[in-house]
């Protein structure tokens, strides 16, 4: 079961919070009047990646992206 904390519970006990994570526990935030899940706070993930589908080309063709490569969003929307 994931552990909940609210927003300010989390705040005054944000170490804590991620020592519990550190040690591979999720932690769920709650907001609002009715103590929602609004975000997680869960582990970084370790071990190998998965591959990102490039929609209808799928399958169909390769892309690396270098660990290098930046791109503004003027670049993006060719502005």
């Amino acid at each position: 079961m994931m552990k909940t904390m609210s927003v300010g519970e989390f705040k005054a006990n944000f170490s804590e919070a991620l020592k519990s994570v550190l040690a591979g526990e999720e932690i769920g935030i709650l907001f609002g009047k009715k103590k929602e899940i609004v975000a997680k706070l869960v582990p970084k993930a370790t071990g190998k990646k998965t591959r990102r589908k490039i929609g209808i080309l799928d399958g169909k063709g390769n892309i690396k992206f270098g660990t290098d490569f930046k791109i503004t969003e003027e670049e993006f929307l060719n502005l």
